[in-house]
């Protein structure tokens, strides 16, 4: 289907432009409100004749098409029959003019993919004499009723916005909280548009601090958070406030390199903190906007758990990175067996060697002798030592990781980064800071002064086992064989590295993870469903990396 139909809303009265390929020139509010069309909340027909199977082409340019006419006639009871959820959809429409002001708008439907339609929407929105154009994309989708047998549209928020979720809802007025113009280490003003990945902690900074930095209000289009914490989302500004100046510990070189970074795949993610501060220098996400797995996602980490295996293997007596260690094909924990990958194996390992070739059951033997203790060990030493169980006050929600203690097959699984472990990249990237500072340094991203917060604190790593880890990494990076040289070959010398693929549920390919340093700079990065990870999630580290000191 390919449309030309453009409905308009004009000086608060909506009206329809006609024109283009594929309805013809015709009153396209013919037929709304007709029995035959509206109704179209999924209630059970009336008629006997109940039509199943998917809905055709016709159906979705008729139903596509009426729906963003009614829409833009401001008739939010027609256009929300034409929705499988009247209940919902009404008072949402309704909301776009009352709540949000818009009016005037233009939508324009774009051919058709399967059953989504596509379209552009320009509109012009006015509030007590401010007035702002404001253009977005979003589309829909028509499904069949499941009762009715009618093509409905499948009502959901984003058909309204895209980045409108459930429970939420736009409005337009004087802005909740004080501007602010948050800059990075150097003074650097940071903006969504030039760093797109910070839109989301900009606007959380600003209901944080805007107050407190001396800002003034504005006038805005926002999304209200269905979180009562949460922070609204700034659409659009109609009239700036004065904005209060909120320094960050961002370095925006650094920053562009990520946001640069996490382009290179639908969906990654890269965090990157200095170790002798804790400071954050870098946060990105693709998508740049919703859920921000960089400091919001809590899944398995894979081999990168492996650092922090490795201090207590080394803690407890167990083995140093130069001990000789086993690693067979496979072992048995309780009956449950563990792979190397490909069932590769090592003659004459070493701690440094297995850590290096990634090899999971030279990280499980040498387990076997702390017996009950083996359980809570990992648990134990993630939180003493690395951080991992303190909550975080970095200034921003994060979710913070989880090193559980374990039982059975849970807890060997623990060892390589699977079973019951939670992190993002973000405490990945701290876990790795705290390995080669030998002191966990909590991550934040706004000074403590400007609201005297208490940060999450750590015992320093025993003497020597900073060194010992530090070295596993620069040899994972730099050893001919080393899982994480190729990817690290363009960074300069003072560098470690570690790999890690996590297997998750349901996906056919396991996700990417790499965490490496370069100097006084640690960053860890997740692509989803990326596969091994020097070859996907490495490349974005080492990006990243190359920009820091």
């Amino acid at each position: 289907m390919r449309s030309g139909v453009k409905v308009a809303v004009i000086g608060g009265v909506f009206a329809v432009v006609v024109g283009g390929v594929g309805y013809g020139a015709y009153n396209v509010l013919d037929g709304l409100g007709d029995s035959g069309v509206g109704g179209g909340t999924d209630t059970k027909a009336t008629s006997s004749e109940v039509k199943t199977g998917p809905v055709t082409k016709d159906e979705i340019a008729d139903t596509s098409k009426k729906f963003l006419a009614a829409w833009a006639k401001g008739d939010s009871l027609v256009a929300s029959e034409l929705t499988n959820n009247k209940g919902d959809a009404e008072p949402a429409l309704a909301g776009y003019s009352e709540s949000a002001h818009v009016t005037k708008a233009v939508i324009t439907p774009g051919p058709a993919t399967g059953s989504k339609v596509p379209y552009t929407v320009k509109a012009t929105v006015s509030y007590k004499g401010a007035t702002k154009s404001w253009s977005y994309a979003s589309e829909l989708t028509v499904v069949r009723g499941l009762t009715t047998g009618k093509a409905l549209v499948d009502w959901l928020p984003s058909v309204i916005h895209p980045d409108l979720g459930r429970g939420e809802s736009l409005e337009t007025g004087e802005s909740k909280t004080a501007s602010i113009e948050a800059v990075d280490r150097s003074g650097k003003v940071l903006t969504k548009d030039k760093y797109p990945s910070l839109g989301g902690i900009l606007d959380e900074l600003r209901k944080k601090y805007g107050q407190k930095a001396g800002g003034t209000i504005g006038v805005e289009t926002w999304i209200n958070s269905a979180n009562a914490d949460g922070a609204d989302k700034t659409l659009l500004t109609l009239v700036k406030g004065k904005p209060g100046r909120v320094p960050t510990t961002l370095d925006a070189g650094v920053q562009a390199a990520a946001e640069k970074a996490v382009k290179k795949y639908d969906k990654s993610s890269v965090a990157a903190v200095e170790p002798s501060s804790g400071a954050i220098r870098a946060i990105a996400n693709n998508p740049a906007s919703g859920f921000e797995t960089a400091r919001w996602g809590a899944v398995a980490p894979g081999s990168t758990m492996k650092i922090v295996t490795a201090a207590m293997i080394i803690q407890n007596g167990l083995a140093n990175a130069g001990s000789p260690v086993e690693c067979p094909p496979s072992v048995t924990w309780l009956g449950v067996p563990f792979h190397n990958l490909e069932n590769f194996s090592m003659p004459n390992a070493t701690l440094r060697t297995a850590f290096a070739r990634s090899c999971n059951t030279a990280f499980i033997k040498p387990v076997k002798p702390l017996g009950d203790k083996a359980d809570t060990a990992l648990s134990d030493e993630a939180s003493k030592y690395f951080g991992i169980g303190p909550v975080w006050e970095a200034g921003i929600k994060t979710v913070d990781g989880k090193v559980p203690p374990s039982e059975g097959a849970e807890t060997t699984a623990s060892y390589i980064g699977q079973g019951k472990i939670q992190m993002n990249p973000l405490n990945m990237a701290s876990i790795t800071a705290t390995a080669v500072h030998g002191q966990f340094l909590q991550p934040y991203i706004v000074p403590r002064s400007l609201d005297n917060r208490t940060f999450a604190t750590a015992s320093p790593l025993p003497g020597g086992v900073s060194a010992q880890l530090r070295d596993m990494l620069h040899y994972t990076a730099t050893w001919s064989q080393g899982t994480a040289t190729a990817a690290m070959a363009g960074v300069g010398e003072n560098k470690g590295g570690k790999t890690g693929s996590a297997e998750i549920d349901g996906h056919a390919t396991s996700d990417s993870w790499f965490t490496g340093f370069s100097n006084d700079l640690a960053a860890a990065a997740l692509v989803q469903s990326g596969g091994h990870g020097g070859t996907a999630a490495g490349p974005v580290v080492a990006e990243v990396l190359r920009a820091g000191p």
